[in-house]
């Protein structure tokens, strides 16, 4: 049953249909789980999301919460008039990922936490799963589901922390070719049987499982990082104080990776198509100097900007059309990469918001 604006209030026949788990009211004992999702211009998904999210059954009850980063499209419409009994947060800016996480988690009663893209639609049991999990393993204090492209096939739903020798893996074609090995593929364990569960680095935020006396602890999300590397940062903070994070497959999990960040018009991206190329180069320099120091700024971001650059000569000197586009492309890269270091200081300063 769609319900779309312009369509009157939702019915209470709606309202039972989305909300078998109905938010707790004034009095009642606070809900075992927070679910938060973060939007931006995620009208054409954000139904969809909070629908799958609203069919799960969690015993302990769980309340959604959706913070809206001033969405110009309607999303914060659609949900006040589809889903009222959802908390909703409006921004009066684009405040960034981490920063919109962290006001809804003020407001959030659980004590998990779940984070939900707004691209993002759970099969069932996805969170009666991961909060199971999370009950038998007291030493988990972060854990990730197993992620489903928009083809069904699975995507990366966990990952390495970033280093050097990966950046040389990576952009040298090496981890790719050879994405099975454990020692020179990539980043996001395609070594690993996904049918099993494993300890790893980090988990994407398309959709996390948290304890809220880990977020106690170490504190949420770093707001320097207006997009990307935020989750990276909670995972490597909660794992210097003793934290495990952990994937498992069986919190299932549709993502159509980077359709909120597609809407971001006025970047390019990155070759791989699905995060905003600018973006990605200041937090990275913001992560790696937090986390790294200079030296480990000017490694691996020294190395893209050596990568580039060299390959934007070699293609220079071919006389195709498809070297002459890689020359281009590679050009803008480096010149992107000066432009990140220079507005974050390299990597010590976050430029002003929103980026």
């Amino acid at each position: 049953m769609a319900c779309a604006l312009g369509e009157g209030q939702p019915t209470q026949a709606m309202r039972d249909e989305f909300f078998p788990n109905t938010p707790v009211e004034a009095g009642e004992a606070a809900p075992l789980a927070s679910v938060i999702v973060v939007s931006f211009r995620s009208a054409d998904r954000i139904e969809g999301c909070l629908r799958s999210i609203l069919e799960q059954e969690l015993p302990g009850g769980f309340e959604v919460i959706v913070a809206d980063n001033a969405s110009d499209d309607g999303s914060a419409d659609l949900v006040a008039a589809c889903f009222p009994d959802v908390r909703l947060i409006r921004n009066s800016e684009n405040a960034g990922f981490a920063a919109a996480n962290n006001a809804a988690f003020a407001q959030a009663k659980g004590e998990l936490i779940f984070l939900v893209n707004p691209d993002s639609e759970l099969e069932p049991d996805a969170l009666r799963n991961a909060a199971t999990y999370l009950d038998a393993h007291p030493e988990c204090g972060i854990l990730g589901g197993l992620l489903l492209d928009d083809d069904g096939e699975r995507a990366p739903s966990a990952r390495r922390f970033p280093t050097l020798l990966r950046k040389v893996l990576m952009l040298s074609g090496i981890a790719e070719r050879h994405a099975e090995s454990k020692l020179l593929g990539g980043a996001d364990y395609r070594w690993h049987d996904h049918r099993v569960p494993l300890e790893v680095d980090w988990v994407p935020g398309a959709f996390t499982a948290l304890r809220r006396r880990v977020i106690e602890q170490i504190g949420f999300f770093d707001e320097r990082f207006y997009l990307y590397y935020e989750e990276t940062d909670l995972c490597r903070r909660a794992r210097r104080f003793g934290w495990a994070v952990h994937f498992i497959p069986d919190a299932v999990v549709r993502h159509s990776g980077g359709a909120s960040s597609r809407k971001v018009t006025r970047h390019a991206f990155d070759e791989a198509g699905s995060q905003v190329r600018p973006f990605r180069l200041r937090a990275e320099c913001l992560y790696h100097r937090k986390n790294g120091g200079l030296l480990a700024v000017l490694g691996n971001t020294g190395f893209e900007w050596a990568w580039h650059h060299c390959r934007r000569i070699v293609n220079r000197f071919r006389r195709d059309e498809f070297a002459a586009a890689k020359c281009r492309y590679s050009a803008t890269v480096v010149r992107e990469i000066e432009t990140a270091l220079r507005d974050t200081s390299f990597g010590s300063v976050c430029p002003p918001k929103p980026w």
